[in-house]
């Protein structure tokens, strides 16, 4: 017999087929299916904590196992992305959860219950262990970038970058989101010049030098689990690929769901400089790159908020549009006195955006 509890603020259970799951824990744990649905994010995957005998775990419903969340090049492996990059991480020694039990032909995995403290729950709680726990946020990545330099054969990581037609995908994305779709549209004037620098930019990203990249390394993607220190798991990693060493620091440290005065991020570039063990040279490049990147990456974050509420019927992000303009904007400005096309793509933005832009 299975029980299913379904809290007002969930989607409702008839979404889902819940037999699969009832019948893998069976299987598995030799106990009844008692679920109860918890919050999800932009994806189409579903949550459900489940009582397990002597502890609870978390099964996770994925409609579409083997498909990228984000947009990229399919994997045309057998075995789902979200499972081969966790057992990657796991034996290179970076804290992911266990996974308990699958059944992924018919959508579902069981793992590891780490709690309901993201680190942006955490810090809403606590915000004085901000500078500690991105200190260490920063210090995992360098580390993990430094263990995933070389990646196994016919890796599904190794298998997806971030090229130039992905980049220059995104930035278009804003163009068709942020701006087109709000009303906001680029000046007749402006359109030639935008795709120019849009293809500049795309291309210099896309030639920065290249590593393991999460993707998504944010505050919603990194779990606080308490310890001593606390552990950071990292979670919502299916869609790793080889990008610029910045990306995940740009995610990180211009996360759309935070604000850090600069000070701060200058201080924990240094933390992550002095991880990675950067050389004087590698130092002063950083927070150019971390600027350039910034643009690109916050230009898409801010179109896909619009695209999650136009398409997806997920008002929720809206709310970030805005900040993460500014974010753009604040590194734009950085860039503006020493590069010609940061200052343009600047005077292009305020001219279509206005005061949005900050």
């Amino acid at each position: 017999m299975s029980s299913f509890v379904s809290p007002s603020h969930t989607t409702p259970a008839a979404a889902v087929d819940m037999q699969p799951l009832e019948e893998l824990v069976r299987r598995t744990f030799d106990a009844d299916l008692r679920a109860t649905p918890m919050p999800g994010g932009a994806s189409t995957r579903r949550y459900f904590r489940i009582d397990l005998p002597g502890r609870s775990a978390v099964a996770m419903f994925v409609p579409e196992g083997a498909k990228p969340e984000e947009v990229q090049k399919a994997h045309d492996g057998t075995r789902w992305p979200f499972l081969e990059v966790r057992d990657l991480l796991a034996e290179r020694g970076i804290d992911v959860p266990s996974v308990l039990a699958e059944d992924t032909e018919r959508g579902w995995l069981v793992i590891e219950d780490l709690g309901d403290e993201t680190l942006a729950n955490w810090l809403a709680k606590r915000p004085g262990d901000k500078p500690m726990l991105y200190t260490k946020a920063v210090q995992d990545l360098a580390r993990g970038q430094s263990v995933l330099a070389e990646l196994p054969q016919g890796c599904v990581v190794s298998s997806r970058t971030f090229d130039f037609d992905l980049l220059r995908w995104e930035i278009e994305h804003f163009k068709e989101w942020g701006l087109d779709a709000r009303g906001k549209p680029l000046a007749d004037a402006d359109v030639a010049r935008w795709n120019a620098i849009a293809d500049r930019l795309a291309r210099r990203v896309a030639e920065l030098p290249k590593g393991f990249v999460h993707r998504d390394y944010q505050s919603r993607n990194l779990m606080v689990v308490p310890s001593d220190p606390p552990r950071l798991v990292w979670i919502d990693f299916q869609d790793a690929l080889l990008g610029p060493r910045v990306y995940d620091l740009v995610a990180l440290l211009n996360d759309s769901y935070q604000e850090f005065d600069r000070a701060f991020v200058e201080a924990r570039l240094g933390d992550y400089a002095d991880a990675a063990g950067l050389s004087p040279e590698g130092r002063a490049s950083l927070a150019p790159e971390f600027d350039l990147v910034t643009v690109q990456r916050k230009l898409k974050d801010a179109g896909r908020f619009v695209f999650i509420d136009r398409q997806k019927g997920n008002p929720s992000f809206l709310k970030f549009v805005t900040p993460t303009i500014h974010k753009v904007n604040g590194a734009l400005a950085r860039l503006a006195a020493h590069d010609p096309d940061m200052a343009e793509l600047q005077a292009i933005l305020r001219r279509a955006l206005g005061d949005e832009l900050g």
